[in-house]
């Protein structure tokens, strides 16, 4: 994992897949922040080729995720630490995570 910080708050990216993984509930407390979702390089298509290949371990206490549906966003599916550890985004879901509704999505698309 790359690591980086954001607001304060560690950020480890995958350099394979590109994909985030969050401590506890720091995604969302990421998720309004101004300029987060620069920390999304990676492009979704990306995110759904190693999404289908395998769920890794959690990078905290090595034990096998689960994957969830985001509650507010049951299209994204996200990969979970069952001992709460934190949460695992592909390419390109964190962005569409910040994206609440189709409103945010145009106004990213049209800014």
């Amino acid at each position: 994992m790359e690591t980086g910080v954001l607001q304060g708050m560690r950020i480890d990216r995958c350099p394979q897949c590109l994909g985030i993984w969050f401590r506890k509930d720091e995604h969302q407390a990421l998720r309004k922040a101004k300029g987060a979702e620069l920390i999304d390089i990676g492009p979704a298509e990306l995110g759904r080729d190693f999404d289908a290949a395998f769920l890794s371990p959690c990078p905290e206490c090595r034990q096998p995720m689960e994957r969830v549906a985001e509650p507010s966003q049951p299209h994204i599916a996200i990969d979970r630490c069952a001992g709460g550890h934190g949460v695992f985004f592909d390419a390109g879901e964190f962005r569409d995570y910040q994206e609440k509704t189709v409103g945010d999505l145009l106004k990213r698309l049209f800014a």
